[in-house]
């Protein structure tokens, strides 16, 4: 059985992109760790909208993380090492390795990060959408 859906519309030309962009998305949003906000920063220094994604990495240090981008997605990862010689009677707090990833879209930069308190702050600049009309000439064959 195939797979339908609203990109196999006739109209809509050039969005098989996006219909798999979605489908990543759907599928890397399982694990709830670390958990993270995600929010809309005032800035009038910056022209455009200016996102945050703040991360809860309590324990990393910056040399155990890791943000990449490629091509349209952003991707957070953290991994702890154990520490040779330590022998834990009980050990509650596991050390773990996570891998966020997050779609952006077309224009959106990331501006910078910072790590503060055991939060880690991507911030994100999405340009204003600039609308264009273009009158396209018609030949005569």
């Amino acid at each position: 059985m195939s797979k339908v859906s609203v990109f196999s519309n006739p109209f809509m030309l050039g969005f098989d992109e996006l219909e798999r962009m979605l489908d990543h998305a759907a599928k890397s949003s399982g694990d709830g760790y670390p958990p993270y906000n995600i929010e809309r920063i005032e800035n009038s220094d910056t022209v455009g909208e200016v996102l945050r994604i703040t991360l809860a990495v309590a324990g990393f240090q910056l040399d155990e993380l890791d943000i990449c981008l490629e091509e349209n997605q952003l991707s957070i990862s953290g991994r702890q090492n154990d520490e040779p010689g330590r022998e834990y009677l009980h050990r509650g707090i596991a050390a773990r390795q996570f891998k966020k990833t997050f779609v952006l879209a077309d224009g959106m930069d990331v501006q910078g990060a910072e790590m503060e308190n055991g939060l880690l702050s991507v911030d994100l600049v999405r340009p204003p959408v600039q609308r264009m009309v273009r009158k396209i000439k018609i030949t005569e064959g």
